[in-house]
């Protein structure tokens, strides 16, 4: 192998022999350098022996660049783990290989030289506080190797090769997963192609709401009542069988595979604080899609500020009468009930003050999206993730019966609704995955199909490398997210793991996509091309569910919070 920077041209494709005691022996050079990246900033931020926040915003490039390294490290450690699974089963062939090495030579590259946090926002290890000689640590025999020649032009071209000889039905390399998991994977790829796909993308130009027969359907498969206990209605799944469902529905189109997104947060909210009788009344209906729920919490002018919110509940005899504003709310006409956050302590300024509500509302149509008295909104046009559409409700002394507040206790709202978050952010990881994977599918479609200077477009390099990438990203991706999901199967704390698992998915959605439509040249930029709907479909995934500068600090605030 080469290791002095000549070009190592006989080298082979795929470093089979030994690869997965190569990548593990290069975690723990890795694992070292987040330990003393987490040193370097912890020391600079912490004031009479406490981490302080102010220093912490202060800091924020090396804070936000420590969530990074810390979610490449965990993303390696994941296909690690993926390797070693496939290999005591004897499934690790030449594919999930080449995906793995190119991995491990990808991101042990980024993390020394510079990771994109975003387009213009590379993030070097001396800006976290490394000297030269803590980076030196990344210089060992395996991490060399893996640099030099586990992401090269011979190995994605040789993956490209493969990905062309497998059906395009399929996902790139073995996931991983039980058999019963890819069962059910196996039934909702071919839902989303037999009834999504075909439609998805003239609901999108035409701006038109997912059609009920579609959300019928998906509650008769049992979509709405996932995770529910089978004792409340529900199926009683795992949040891995979620993942599953969420990537290959959003695989098909995003809109589909976020109608589940609300029942999962209301479902979530009533299970972890709601009363029994609560949870006897709604689960039920949650799980069978009878009602269909929206989340009702952004304001705006608070953002991510959740604990500034300012529209209130004041206390009418028995029951509350709300009045505020509120903005972003998806699929809010249609649904039946609101989980709704709002002030009922008037003299708080903080979260302490905020209670969460089940508040009941009529249904809307088209002509007259709010027909409840005490309430009014309309609609905001958006670039994409249309299915649902987006609203944004004004609320005038709105009524809500008291026995809708959740848990039957008020200031408990903003705790309730972090209680959610973990699943929230693994689902939309796993929506990430999802679309990125169909902008894998139709431009791997295109690219073999169009020709251009004599040949199909799949047998330029550059186009050729762009598609393995997308592959690869979105296995990596597709682990970490799937291991968010396992720890919270096992009763786990894991606000760590889904918080990294969003925050890379939706980079990698957004490369996808981004990368998608450049195959596809000019013809990308044409709204009757896919592309162009699952660019624009990728790109929220960076902002809602927490915008990934959020994400970033809540990790930073929780590795620095740690004990190394």
């Amino acid at each position: 192998m080469a290791h002095d920077g000549q070009l190592d041209m006989a080298a082979p494709a795929v470093l089979l022999n030994g690869l997965t005691d190569l990548t593990r022996a290069a975690l723990g050079p890795v694992d070292a350098i987040l330990g003393a990246a987490r040193t370097a900033l912890r020391n600079a931020v912490t004031e009479e022996g406490r981490v302080s926040g102010a220093l912490v915003d202060a800091h924020q490039t090396a804070a936000h660049g420590l969530a990074w390294l810390a979610t490449y490290t965990e993303a390696l450690r994941q296909m690690q783990n993926w390797a070693d699974r496939l290999t005591e089963a004897g499934t690790f062939g030449e594919t999930e290989a080449l995906i793995h090495q190119i991995a491990f030579g990808e991101y042990l590259w980024q993390i020394y030289g510079g990771i994109p946090m975003s387009q213009g926002e590379i993030l070097r290890l001396q800006d976290i506080g490394l000297s030269q000689e803590q980076m030196r640590g990344l210089m060992t025999d395996e991490v060399m190797t893996l640099t030099q020649q586990g992401n090269t032009q011979a190995a994605r071209a040789r993956l490209v090769r493969l990905m062309q000889e497998q059906s395009a039905e399929i996902t790139v390399g073995k996931t991983g997963l039980e058999d019963e998991l890819e069962m059910i994977r196996e039934q909702f790829r071919r839902y989303a192609l037999d009834r999504v796909e075909p439609h998805a993308h003239d609901w999108h130009l035409k701006d038109e709401l997912i059609p009920m027969e579609i959300i019928e359907e998906l509650a008769e498969m049992g979509v709405f009542g996932l995770t529910i206990p089978e004792e409340h209605g529900g199926l009683g799944l795992s949040k891995a069988s979620m993942v599953v469902v969420s990537e290959e529905l959003s695989r098909g189109y995003i809109g589909v595979g976020s109608l589940a997104t609300r029942s999962e947060i209301a479902a979530e909210l009533i299970i972890c604080g709601g009363t029994d009788a609560q949870k006897a009344h709604w689960l039920p209906k949650l799980a069978s899609a009878e009602i269909l729920p929206t989340a009702v919490f952004t304001e705006p002018n608070t953002g991510s500020d959740l604990g500034s919110l300012r529209t209130r509940a004041v206390k009418d005899g028995d029951d509350y009468r709300v009045t505020g504003n509120k903005t972003w709310i998806t699929h809010a006409a249609r649904t039946h009930v609101m989980t709704l956050l709002a002030r009922t302590d008037p003299e708080s300024k903080d979260h302490k003050g905020l209670s969460m509500f089940l508040a009941e509302k009529t249904p809307g149509t088209d002509e007259a999206p709010f027909p409840t008295d005490g309430m009014s909104g309309g609609e905001i046009e958006v670039l994409g993730y249309r299915g649902m559409k987006e609203y944004e409700i004004a609320f005038d002394n709105f009524h809500v019966k008291g026995e809708n507040l959740l848990g039957g206790e008020e200031g408990k709202g903003f705790k309730q609704l972090m209680e959610t978050f973990e699943s929230a952010r693994i689902q939309t990881a796993a929506r990430a995955v999802g679309v990125a994977q169909s902008a894998l599918d139709v431009s791997m479609q295109y690219a073999e199909t169009r020709q251009q200077f004599g040949g199909p477009l799949i047998d330029f390099p550059r186009v050729s490398g762009k598609l393995a990438m997308m592959a690869v990203e979105i296995m990596v991706a597709r682990q970490l997210t799937y291991f968010s999901a396992w720890e919270k199967d096992q009763g786990r704390r894991c606000d760590l793991e889904a918080g990294m698992a969003k925050l890379l998915g939706a980079r990698v959605a957004w490369a996808a996509a981004d990368n998608g439509l450049q195959i596809h040249g000019g013809n990308g930029f044409a709204l009757e091309y896919k592309i162009s709907r699952i660019l624009c479909d990728a790109r929220i995934l960076n902002i809602f569910e927490g915008a990934a500068e959020i994400q970033a600090q809540v990790i930073a605030r929780r590795l620095l919070s740690q004990s190394n």
